[in-house]
């Protein structure tokens, strides 16, 4: 029923276990991913012969990038930048394009090492403050408790939006996605650098496989979603927390870690989760939202309309959109460093997957076991409340059989129906 993990797995996708690999090694990779991207890394650490067998995958990737040359999106990615061709080509408007060039975090540990400056103990940022602690990495968000008060925002194209949801337009959805693939330059510091002459700029990326139905020996296999994470590198922090509750499925770019070629594995569904904490500075009517007197009733309720052209989108607070259809895709873009904002909104992208899915729930599916229950009312007519069948009927014929048998013993022993002795009869000719 669990899934089986080896030893050597538990330390890549959740850094448990004895590492053969030390933090100089570690050091020495994402330099090596940083050199690759263009950039360049610490200056603390050197060159040594270990870091050429933890390279491996990565070397392996590149390789596997140069086949896919005229695509240089990973299969998961390409799903994803379809789904949103299709919501640009509805509205009319440039695409939102996820980012090309990405230090993609192929193993446990790696966002750890870049959250911290290689030559120092703490990177304090606009959003989050890390801290080298004895035990590892300390990460504090500028947040750390939030209200989930005017955060649900949902596309208003695809399924059903729950009232109690905010209804986006289409059109807002897609702008704000696209400016949630252009952050601040100061956004996409690698924290590593931070402290560098020469200090490096760039995306991060992860990819997750969470679990979404557990095998069932013998009756069906482990299903599992997968979740593209792309973050700017400012907030390496958030994917630390994450891959540490999730796992780290590896390098989206290798064939062994498609979900699409994974026929028996897959549940058919992608998600995709976007950090975009500048998104809080857009107004409301650069992101198309009619002012209050062409509004609908559904958008002043939902705040959805402006009086005033410097109005904040959501008065500046904090936000996630969210934009999924039957078609098994669902992508979200979070404005905020949140840790719980990361975390639920897996949750709630598996619970996605498990109502698509099916034969699954997770908790924040709405899933739930029923038991048959009558309100008998104060009339009672049982054609009309109570289930007709066979099978019910069985089973009260059974009831009905067994109390009349009590009934029967009860009267033999003297007694009444409840068990009371009986009065003596009153009767000239009794004995």
């Amino acid at each position: 029923m669990f899934e089986q993990i080896s030893k050597k797995d538990l330390d890549r996708r959740f850094g448990i276990g004895e590492s053969p690999y030390s933090k100089k090694d570690l050091a020495d990779y994402v330099n090596l991913k940083l050199e690759a991207l263009g950039s360049h890394g610490s200056q603390k650490s050197e060159e040594s012969s270990a870091v050429m067998g933890l390279a491996e995958p990565f070397l392996r990737s590149i390789k596997a990038r140069t086949h896919l040359a005229e695509s240089p999106l990973s299969p998961a990615d390409r799903r994803i930048q379809d789904f949103l061709d299709k919501l640009a080509a509805y509205v009319g408007e440039e695409t939102a394009e996820l980012p090309r060039e990405t230090l993609v975090l192929d193993r446990h540990g790696l966002a750890r090492q870049l959250s911290v400056p290689a030559t120092g103990d703490h990177f304090k940022s606009e959003v989050s403050d890390s801290y080298r602690i004895s035990q590892g990495v300390l990460h504090n968000p500028k947040s750390d408790r939030r209200t989930t008060a005017g955060v649900f925002h949902v596309t208003d194209w695809g399924l059903p939006i729950p009232a109690d949801k905010k209804a986006v337009p289409p059109v807002t959805a897609l702008r704000l996605f696209r400016a949630a693939m252009n952050p601040p330059d100061e956004f996409k510091l690698v924290p590593l650098t931070a402290n560098e002459e020469e200090k490096a700029h760039c995306w991060v990326s992860l990819l997750l496989r969470p679990t979404v139905r557990p095998e069932i020996p013998g009756f069906s296999p482990r299903k599992s979603m997968e979740v593209r994470f792309f973050a700017p590198a400012v907030l390496t922090s958030n994917l630390d927390f994450v891959e540490s509750i999730f796992g780290n499925a590896g390098d989206p770019f290798l064939p062994e870690n498609d979900a699409g070629l994974d026929v028996e594995g897959w549940s058919g569904q992608t998600g995709c989760v976007i950090l975009a904490p500048h998104l809080g500075r857009l107004t409301k009517k650069e992101l198309g939202l009619p002012n209050i007197a062409d509004a609908t009733d559904r958008q002043k309720r939902d705040g959805m309309c402006w009086e005033k052209e410097d109005e904040l989108y959501n008065d500046g607070s904090a936000f996630k959109i969210t934009f999924r259809t039957a078609d098994g895709v669902v992508v979200t873009a979070i404005s905020d460093s949140y840790f719980g904002y990361s975390k639920k909104e897996i949750k709630t992208q598996i619970s996605f997957a498990a109502n698509l899915c099916g034969q699954a729930e997770e908790e924040h599916a709405g899933g739930a076991l029923v038991f048959p229950s009558y309100d008998l009312g104060e009339e009672f007519t049982p054609g009309s409340q109570v289930p007709q069948g066979e099978a019910y009927f069985r089973r009260c014929s059974g009831e009905i059989l067994r109390h009349r048998r009590l009934q029967a013993r009860r009267l033999r022993r003297g007694q009444g129906v409840s068990g009371t002795p009986l009065r003596q009869r009153e009767h000239p000719h009794q004995p």
